[in-house]
């Protein structure tokens, strides 16, 4: 998986290759979904909701640049799976997941995989986490029409976001958004397809 479909198509962060090799992506599947875990795309969860393409999770990983001192916060953090890449390129990772059932899942997995640095809570994540703000980066795993302004409140300065940004009903964009003392700044980095951000 990390050879074929992540680095074979640039991404050459060694911290987030190794995260990628280690994290055992069918912990976080269903029994029924396991045989498909490091296929070249993304699987049902439940609820309306997918396990991202792995090439897609290490090229969002990668896109924030983690250094290791970072506290992270993830938005739609479904099964966990991207929490518990991140949690192996920062300090802590907090998410928000909308589907109790989901919270409790990838709660579950968490464990199994060994992750202790990662916490997820349900609620709205368009809200944030405001009790434990600043985030030094904030990754979206779901795709929002704008870039919900409590989250914009709660990243630090000079902090990072990543998201999908749905442009139009049919497009959608993976950018991100540095927040700078002069505002932001936003880059483009590729055409994706997300689930919505409920």
């Amino acid at each position: 998986m990390v050879k074929n479909q992540i680095e074979a198509r640039g991404v050459d962060d060694p911290r987030v290759l190794e995260a990628m090799a280690a994290v055992p992506r069918h912990l976080f599947l269903e029994a029924a979904q396991a045989p498909a875990a490091y296929e070249d795309h993304p699987l049902p969860i439940g609820r309306g909701q997918t396990i991202s393409q792995p090439y897609i999770v290490a090229f969002m990983a990668q896109a924030l640049a983690l250094s290791g001192t970072e506290k992270v916060l993830e938005v739609g953090s479904g099964c966990g799976y991207m929490a518990a890449v991140l949690a192996r390129l920062c300090r802590r990772v907090l998410g928000i997941e909308l589907e109790a059932d989901l919270v409790r899942r990838a709660q579950a997995a968490l464990e199994d995989a060994g992750v202790a640095n990662a916490t997820l809570r349900c609620g709205d994540g368009k809200l944030g986490w405001r009790s434990e703000a600043p985030f030094d980066a904030i990754l979206l795993s779901c795709a929002a029409d704008f870039i919900p302004p409590d989250l914009w409140e709660q990243l630090a300065e000079g902090g990072r976001m990543v998201l999908p940004l749905a442009v139009h009903p049919t497009h959608q964009d993976l950018v991100i958004v540095y927040k700078t003392p002069a505002g932001s700044v936003t880059r483009n980095l590729l055409p994706v397809v997300f689930v919505p951000l409920r």
